[in-house]
């Protein structure tokens, strides 16, 4: 498995990608990064997906939060609100403040996503390669109760962040992604791949997204490899985050096996749920899919470097059959 490419969402997959590191020291690993969490905030761009997978792999992420920047300050966002400016609710630290300025000028100045984040990485030294999905403009919205009786859609940040998916959700909506053509080297990583990971990041807002982008899907039935992915469900329940109120919003349950058959034995062919949910491994496995229960709550890199070789395990195992 020397060629893995890995579709990465935020916390979950940052930390299984530096699992995945340790357990594959030699292996040369593509990250495809959700962009569908982008947000423009103060003149400036943010890309929290791209930047945790940045900041994790390149030791510079603050580790109990699992985003942002390790010893972060906040005079930059305390002044804004000091003149009225928000929102105050996303909390863009001081140092992260020049990340979001770096990628917003090299934007303006006309290089696309895909070769500013080659640029800021110059700097992290991830130890792999990050590719947004896409250097065209993607965002994920949520439609809610509007309080009025009606509904509304809202930037996913202001769901995740400032409501907390505390309100139903009744659709996920990736703006633009119908348009939207895979950034450069993507499909290429693809075709070149051996293995193809989707690690224990949302289904729904950050998988999911990724493969909203038109030839993604083809692209990874196309280079007739494993694809295996890890289940960010244990016991019924997301490990953290929410994951459970987007998958209820496009009338999936939360479960290891139901999260499984909404990628689909077209896409998937091994799937790793937690010991917690073994009884899944019969129903998951009744649909085409090979399926493995092991131990997958990240605990330490130690837990996700376990995680990882699992993968690779029932990868060898689909690949010899």
């Amino acid at each position: 498995m020397r060629r893995i490419v890995v579709l990465s969402g935020g916390i979950g997959g940052a930390r299984f990608l530096r699992g995945l590191q340790r357990a594959a020291p030699e292996a040369d690993i593509t990250v495809i990064g959700n962009t569908g969490d982008d947000i423009h905030l103060f003149g400036l761009k943010v890309c929290p997906d791209l930047d945790t997978v940045m900041y994790t792999l390149g030791g510079g992420i603050h580790e109990e939060q699992g985003w942002g920047r390790a010893d972060e300050t906040f005079t930059v966002k305390e002044e804004l609100a000091a003149y009225g400016v928000g929102p105050e609710w996303f909390g863009l630290g001081d140092r992260d403040f020049a990340t979001h300025i770096v990628r917003t000028q090299m934007i303006a100045a006309g290089y696309p996503l895909s070769a500013v984040t080659e640029a800021l990485c110059r700097r992290w030294q991830p130890g792999v390669r990050l590719l947004p999905m896409t250097d065209d403009r993607v965002e994920t919205h949520v439609l809610i109760d509007d309080g009025a009786g009606g509904r509304k859609a809202v930037h996913f940040q202001e769901y995740w962040v400032r409501l907390r998916a505390s309100v139903p959700a009744h659709a996920v909506v990736p703006v633009g992604a119908e348009q939207a053509r895979p950034a450069p080297g993507v499909l290429e990583a693809l075709a070149e791949a051996d293995l193809v990971l989707f690690p224990p990041s949302n289904p729904v807002v950050s998988v999911g997204t990724i493969l909203a982008v038109p030839g993604m899907r083809e692209g990874i039935a196309e280079a007739g490899v494993p694809v295996i992915g890890l289940s960010p469900l244990i016991g019924g329940a997301p490990v953290r985050g929410m994951a459970d109120k987007v998958l209820a919003a496009v009338g999936v349950e939360s479960t290891a096996a139901a999260v499984a058959q909404h990628y689909g034995s077209g896409l998937l062919d091994g799937w790793l749920v937690d010991t917690a949910d073994r009884d899944a491994v019969t129903v998951v496995e009744a649909d085409g899919i090979r399926c493995r229960a092991v131990p997958l709550l990240m605990t330490d890199v130690d837990a996700a470097a376990d995680m990882a070789r699992a993968a690779l395990d029932l990868a060898r195992e689909v690949r010899a059959a």
